[in-house]
């Protein structure tokens, strides 16, 4: 698999609490977004992504998240391919996310 950036949950909240706004794209199922919904996200599942990526500016900064991080790795990989310049995957996803940042999120 192509390497591709990542960044951790506490920098992508560090970032966030100083103003900063990447977009997040939540590429995981309806069901899984119903359990544990991450604050702030676009949300188009994994499946999805080809016929519906004319809905994401290619020009912003994406950071791309799953469950645990390998479904969006897979998208972060495909987003630079198809031309997207500032992509990186979230990583451990959002089970991290729930862990290091904010344990309200359920963990599923």
């Amino acid at each position: 698999m192509a390497q591709i950036p990542e960044i951790e949950p506490t920098t992508l909240k560090a970032r966030r609490d100083r103003g900063e706004t990447p977009h997040v794209l939540d590429v995981r199922e309806e069901g899984e977004v119903a359990i544990a919904p991450f604050p702030g996200a676009t949300h188009i599942p994994m499946g999805e992504i080809p016929a519906r990526l004319g809905e994401l500016d290619r020009a912003a900064e994406w950071i791309v998240v799953c469950h645990h991080g390998m479904r969006s790795a897979q998208v972060a990989i495909y987003l630079a391919r198809a031309g997207f310049e500032r992509v990186a995957n979230l990583c451990g996803g959002i089970d991290a996310w729930s862990q290091d940042v904010d344990p309200s999120t359920p963990r599923y």
